[in-house]
């Protein structure tokens, strides 16, 4: 990206910088922020208009309509935001079960910006200001200058705390007081990568989650008779083939079950989409779907086959394309 743009020219999309997962850094020059529960987005904007793009450059804005406050907040700036959409529950804690709640078809900003859940953008990063990317500036200094932004810290859209000279494993102990998702350690002199998995920041989770793709399901017993018992869920291998990585029949409220019974239903297919097979024992009156759908799993560890143990369904990933969900050599 330039270092300018012209007034009135449609901003480039810049995708998120990403981090790798490890356990808190031991050495100086990190600064530490919490890990919230939602949809990554990065919010463009200039004038009056704004776009808060998913990883897979999905506009958030029709569902998420909150977020058209931004213009009036920034005085009309043009401005590109990185941050996390998140839901905020009764003690004004991000949690992802909330976020799932919000429809997918808006019926309209008047009636989204007063239902249930509470939605907020909480602005982490601040990539590029007035027409000049801050793309190549060290994290403490974009840091300092989303903070000159003076954006107001009980609004839709808030500014969480970085802890620049606060010992990592000190914001992990807080974070789990507070039932947050983990933290997120940045190098204070990295430059902003867009779209890139880099070792300058550093994501410690409490639990292990995974991005899985949905190939196919099965049916299951008594009240779940003749509906979704489980899901049979994969991930892509290094040659782009789905691989199988198991199967989930836990964490499904039965409002979710029926969402899912009907996604499914219009996007089932006579073979599996997984081409080395699945196991029998699993494969057995499997009903097989278009492998274009990403959900999210919590679970304990990796079997030595390659299974997920004790898998529990978090929910439905659209801000996900299914191409990015890539199994990586340590699973």
């Amino acid at each position: 990206m330039g270092s300018a743009a012209p007034a009135g020219e449609p901003l480039e999309v810049i995708r998120p910088m990403l981090a790798t997962p490890g356990d808190p850094p031991g050495s100086e020059g990190w600064a530490v922020e919490f890990k919230w529960d939602g949809y990554r987005g990065v919010a463009h904007c200039q004038g009056r208009d704004v776009r808060v793009y998913s990883r897979n450059d999905l506009d958030f804005i029709g569902r998420f309509p909150e977020l058209t406050v931004l213009p009036d907040l920034l005085q009309h700036r043009t401005a590109v935001l990185d941050g996390e959409i998140v839901a905020l529950d009764d003690e004004g804690r991000p949690s992802f079960g909330l976020l799932q709640q919000r429809d997918k078809v808006a019926p309209g900003v008047r009636e989204l910006r007063h239902t249930r859940p509470r939605i907020a953008y909480f602005v982490f990063d601040l990539l590029q200001l007035d027409g000049r990317s801050l793309l190549a500036t060290p994290y403490h200094v974009r840091r300092a200058k989303l903070t000159e932004l003076a954006l107001p810290g009980n609004h839709a859209v808030q500014v969480p705390p970085t802890f620049m000279d606060t010992e990592p494993a000190d914001v992990l102990h807080v974070a789990s007081q507070y039932g947050f998702e983990g933290i997120v350690s940045k190098r204070v002199k990295s430059t902003y990568e867009p779209g890139r998995r880099s070792p300058s920041w550093v994501k410690t989770p409490f639990r292990h989650t995974r991005e899985v793709v949905i190939g196919g399901w099965r049916a299951g017993q008594g009240n779940r008779a003749g509906r979704i018992g489980s899901l049979l869920l994969g991930a892509h291998d290094e040659r782009g083939d789905l691989v199988y990585v198991g199967h989930v029949g836990t964490g499904f409220s039965q409002a979710v079950l029926a969402d899912l019974q009907r996604e499914l239903e219009r996007r089932e297919r006579p073979t599996s989409p997984f081409p080395a097979g699945v196991p029998r024992e699993h494969a057995r009156d499997a009903r097989w779907v278009e492998p274009d759908l990403v959900g999210e799993v919590e679970f304990r560890q990796w079997t030595p086959d390659g299974r997920l143990r004790h898998p529990a369904w978090r929910g439905l990933r659209p801000d996900r394309d299914p191409s990015s969900v890539v199994l990586t050599s340590e699973e």
